[in-house]
């Protein structure tokens, strides 16, 4: 027995020797496979794991960094046979994260960030709740971890992320965040991130890259300043050439932000080879500015989308457009079989897509007219659109529908033409008109009206203009809108 005793207390001594010599560390290898990965060339950062893995066994930073890779193929080609295969590599990798030395900063750090990666995995494939879940369990994690290790900037890169999009949350939904006990700040959401762009701190230099892409999206789409946001890509001098996803991210911010020959252009001019992953979203961006620039294999960029990519986001509207661009081109049969595909195909979870099901409903086709104007001012192509428009008056479309999107149309266009005293004029006349009607013409041009006036300092005025947008109710693509409105309100709190 005494034999026995001693022979069980040496296994358990050993095994708590072996258990120990797991670590996080992040070496040059792992730091090679990490830029890789963070570029879209996803089999050579695999490879560089795996040999990462033969040399030092207990390293656990390869297991990390192999959920990147499955979040990037996961996020944007949405396979629901590759999710199936993937999913249980979630629970395989907290698994090991927590073998580590728990007096390490990456013990939560690293199982934080699996979390906060599933989270937005599960979003693609519909499962909204585990997803709010999985995001509620990665902020508790950083937050015990910035206890624990305040020193660690790694946790404000996801932390401040974080704060930023739960500072936006509309007052109707505060009791989730409530419950979920997650707060939420622009302001300081924006100083923490900041504060780690700007560190020389040697592990924040590690994950600098990976921060340019929170914060260029965050700074455009909820804090809305795309002239920083521009000049903050210009100096930091991303490469778009080399770098798959900042090519994929330059493009989707043009797209959002008017500026498709830019979008166009970058994607492009990137490097093309069999290193980098396929990603079919990258013919959604391209088709749908290409579209907006009239080029003629536009429609090639979406039907290649449509026709590969296994998920349900973006399909709807990739749709709708096919079926636009075809109906500009007076070929009603395509335009028709492309628009009742959109009732079999992609779900209605974005705003996009829940408007492009609502059209194809009504039956009617946009004016062609309005729709060519809108696709180039959407594209950025504004004199082109003014031209355009200014065929046209008022009282030359017959439905209300028309004459507020005639008003809103050009308003938007001497908006972004930096006409501002036309385009408010023109954005109280559609809000006068259609404030109680279900299209969005109305809350935009209350939401654009307090842009204005947040840009000219006049806060009253600002705030009176967001409040509009978020009074009006039964409209489409609400969510979104109420969303930049109260970001608008909080800027103007200074919080």
């Amino acid at each position: 027995m005494r034999f026995i005793f001693i022979i069980a207390l040496c296994c358990g001594i050993s095994l708590s020797v072996h258990a120990q010599q797991k670590r996080y560390e992040f070496n040059s290898r792992c730091q090679q496979a990490y830029d890789a990965i963070m570029q879209l060339r996803l089999n050579t950062g695999k490879a560089l794991l795996e040999e990462e893995k033969r040399a030092n066994p207990d390293n656990l930073i390869p297991y990390f960094l192999d959920n990147y890779a499955d979040f990037f193929i996961l996020f944007f080609n949405e396979d629901p046979v590759v999710y199936a295969r993937q999913k249980k590599q979630r629970a395989v990798r907290l698994s090991l994260m927590a073998e580590g030395p728990e007096d390490s900063p990456y013990y939560l750090y690293t199982q934080a960030a699996i979390k906060f990666q599933w989270a937005m995995v599960k979003v693609k494939f519909g499962e909204r709740w585990d997803a709010v879940w999985e995001v509620r369990k990665a902020y508790v994690t950083l937050k015990d971890n910035q206890r624990k290790f305040p020193q660690f900037l790694p946790n404000n890169l996801l932390l401040g992320s974080m704060q930023t999009v739960f500072g936006t949350i509309p007052d109707g939904y505060k009791w989730i965040t409530n419950i979920l006990g997650m707060r939420g700040s622009i302001k300081e959401g924006m100083r923490l991130l900041q504060g780690f762009i700007d560190s020389n701190d040697p592990v924040a230099v590690i994950f600098r890259e990976e921060s340019y892409y929170y914060y260029c999206y965050l700074k455009l789409f909820i804090e809305n300043k795309p002239d920083q946001l521009w000049q903050f890509i210009q100096a930091k001098q991303l490469d778009t050439h080399n770098n798959y996803l900042f090519a994929l991210m330059v493009a989707n911010l043009s797209l959002n932000n008017q500026k498709a020959a830019q979008g166009i252009k970058v994607l492009e001019e990137r490097k093309q080879s069999p290193e980098y992953a396929e990603i079919f979203y990258k013919d959604y961006v391209l088709g749908l500015m290409k579209l907006e620039r009239q080029d003629d294999d536009a429609i090639e960029h979406l039907e290649y989308f449509v026709n590969n990519f296994k998920g349900k986001f973006y399909v709807k509207e990739a749709l709708q457009r096919l079926s636009w661009a075809w109906y500009m081109k007076g070929d009603m049969a395509k335009a028709n079989r492309y628009r009742s595909l959109i009732f079999q195909k992609g779900n209605t979870e974005t705003e996009a897509d829940k408007q492009a099901q609502k059209e194809a409903k009504k039956g009617t086709w946009p004016n062609p007219v309005l729709l060519k104007a809108r696709l180039l001012s959407d594209g950025g192509f504004y004199q082109n659109a003014l031209t355009l428009m200014l065929t046209k008056r008022s009282n030359d479309f017959n439905t209300i529908e028309e004459k507020l999107e005639y008003a809103y149309r050009l308003g938007r266009i001497y908006d972004e033409m930096g006409q501002d005293t036309n385009a408010i004029r023109l954005y109280e006349a559609t809000i006068k008109a259609g404030s109680n009607r279900p299209e969005y013409f109305a809350a935009r041009s209350a939401l654009q009206m307090g842009y204005i006036y947040e840009k000219w300092g006049d806060k009253p005025k600002a705030r009176q203009s967001f409040q509009t947008c978020l009074d009006m109710e039964g409209h489409d693509y609400k969510n979104s809108l109420d969303q930049k409105a109260k970001a608008g309100m909080l800027r103007l709190d200074g919080k």
